[in-house]
This record gives structure tokens, sequence and C-alpha cells, in this order.
């Protein structure tokens, strides 16, 4: 149990710039990690095993990619009690992003805007930084149990093309995959000028086939079988959400997680900062998030992995989440906004949801 209450670090942090606070943290969390201070964020894990994509989680509860993009503090979060936990996004060279301030805070509807656009010190010093850490190295959590799983996050750097993403794809993908339980493709940040063109019909066809291609040469060359996941946008109508599906399918992806942020404003209007450019995330997009993934459910059928990430707050919204057709959730500005006693709320919300469905179900046979 952390021994320093988040709503204290919260009031420090929510004075500063928010990028300056979140480099703080990001630095805290790498520099901490094993050391006594560590107990100022760490949190025992709550057991809810789930197997998914032939990947055994310890518990349904991820962070979301973004948080910690060059992978320095993968030791750090490991302590929060997730049961997965995903880095990046990586390109292969790095780039500094958009332009500052990109990153904004919209306290009153529990949301963030940012346009970070990729910032990232690229694949090398990534790959290194994951290779360093004391999670990597290890099979088992020290109590012998089950350790987190970590996904890497792939995406195209600014200056190339897009007509040319696909390579910088396939070269992030060898690059991470020897360290990575699962890969995740982005092609749904709005920060990264026609990214999202990529989502549609031709233009992923292709992206697909490229990287399933590669990732069956990177299997036989390591001799294991790497998970394929994609993250889509939550600005989608239901032909599009079917065409991905259809695609998705198609192409035997192993996995899809939904959503990313959105550029609707429509749950901010009036609000300060909210006319700023970049991807709303929190609470705003709950509701986009849960229809999305409703709407792949349904074309995906039973079985087919689905990660449910947009606004969870609570452990109720996680809930939601799962009932809307998620097999696990990941949190990014919920744990922001709550601190990282979100991650168990949330583990343990999902657990007693568990427990009741199976009672239930066990009552009617």
């Amino acid at each position: 149990m952390a021994l320093l209450p988040y709503g204290l670090s919260r009031a420090v942090l929510f004075n500063m710039d928010p990028e300056a606070a979140h480099d703080l943290t990001i630095d805290l969390l790498a520099r901490g990690a094993g050391t006594p201070l560590q107990w100022t964020w760490c949190h025992s894990r709550i057991d809810d095993p789930v197997t998914l994509a032939g990947l055994a989680l310890p518990n349904r509860v991820g962070l979301a990619a973004g948080l910690d993009k060059n992978a320095r503090a993968i030791d750090g979060l490991a302590a929060m009690g997730f049961g997965f936990v995903e880095v990046g996004t990586v390109t292969p060279l790095a780039q500094p992003g958009n332009p500052r301030p990109r990153m904004f805070r919209l306290p009153a509807a529990q949301a963030l805007i940012n346009r970070m656009g990729f910032n990232n010190d690229g694949l090398d010093a990534f790959v290194r930084n994951v290779r360093n850490s004391r999670f990597h190295s290890a099979s088992r959590t020290p109590d012998g149990r089950q350790r987190m799983i970590l996904g890497l996050n792939i995406g195209k750097n600014a200056a190339t093309p897009i007509e040319r993403a696909t390579d910088d794809y396939l070269i992030a993908l060898a690059g991470v995959y020897p360290f990575a339980d699962y890969v995740t493709v982005n092609i749904s940040s709005p920060n990264t000028k026609n990214l999202r063109d990529l989502q549609s019909d031709a233009a992923l066809d292709a992206l697909l086939s490229s990287l399933k291609s590669r990732q069956g040469e990177l299997a036989a060359e390591h001799g294991r079988q790497v998970p394929l996941f994609l993250k889509i946008a939550p600005d989608l109508d239901g032909e599009q959400v079917q065409a991905i599906a259809d695609a998705l399918r198609r192409h035997g992806i192993d996995g899809v997680i939904a959503t990313n942020t959105t550029l609707s404003r429509e749950a901010v209007a009036g609000l300060p900062h909210a006319d700023e450019a970049g991807g709303l995330s929190g609470a705003p997009v709950r509701e986009a998030s849960n229809r999305v993934i409703g709407e792949l459910r349904a074309a995906l059928g039973a079985g087919y992995p689905i990660i449910g990430v947009g606004g969870i707050m609570s452990g109720a919204d996680a809930v939601a989440k799962i009932e809307a057709g998620a097999d696990a959730v990941q949190i990014y500005t919920g744990l922001i906004y709550r601190g990282p006693g979100l991650v168990g709320e949330v583990a343990r919300a999902l657990r007693r949801s568990r427990a009741a469905g199976t009672t239930a179900q066990a009552a009617a046979r």
C-alpha cells in the first residue's frame, strides 16, 4: 500500500505545467523503482487472471501507451499492481514531437488534451531501456507469482510520408519483437499528420498484410509468437468499425485495442483549453469508446481479444467496458486524476463482477 496519499501529490503536480508534471513523474518512477521511495506509490497486485491472445495476464487492468514513451519507468509502473503495462509509442528514429505547449488539463471534465506527436528518443534507446529493466530479466515476481505482461507500442515517424508508413512499422516491429510480450500497432493518434488515414480499407489491408507476414518471419527467427494488436480511434462510424473488424479477421491480427483519444469537443465545449488542437482523453471519451467496443464485439464475435480503453475513472467505468464487450482494460488519464489507487479499485471491481457473473450462471443452470 502506498505510504503517500495521492491527493497530496496531485495538489503539487496540478500546480505545475502538465508536461513538466508528467516528466517529473516519469523521472521519479524511473529513479525510485526498487528503492525505499517506491513505497510512496506501490500497491499490491489484485489477482484476477485471464488468458488473452495466448498471454497469461495476472489481472485485467493495464496501463495504456503514452505515459512512458521511452520505456524508462517499467519497473516503477510494475509496482502499481497492473496486470499488464504498455509503453511507447516508439518510432524508428528519435523525434521531438510537436511544439510546446502540447498538453492541457480540463479538470472540470476529468480530461486531458494532448498533441504530443510521438515525441520519443527513438527505437535504439527504447529497446535499451526495456532490456535494462529489472522486470524484463525476471520470469516471476519476487514472491513467485506470475509477472506482469509488457506491451510495446510502435508508430511511424512524422517525417515519413504516409505512402511509406509501412516501412517504419516493419522496422519498429523487428526492433521490439524480441523484447515484447505483445506489440501494438498505433494507427490512431490524431497528432501525426495523416496517420488515421491508415484506418481506411486499402491502406489498412496493405499495412496489416505486411505486418502479419513479418510477424511470421520474426516468430520463426526468435522461436516464439508475439501477438499483434491494432489500436484504433473512437471517431469511427459503424461501417468503418465493421471494415476494420473484417480486416483484423482477414489478416489474422491477434487483437484490437479500442480506443485512442477523440477529436470531438462536444462534451467539453466552453471549458478552458477545450479548443486546443489534439486528442481528448478521459471521462468525455468513455461513451464513444464503449460504443466502438460494442460494435467490434458484434462484428468479431465471442473470443476475439478486445482491450477497452477510454474514460475509465472508477471501477464501475471499467465494469462497463467489460459489459460492452472488452476482455481487459487499460487506464491512463484516470491514473493522472485518481492516482495509483485506481489500479486496485478497477481490479477489485472486475474481479467482483466476474465472480457475480459466475454465481449467476451457476444459479441459472
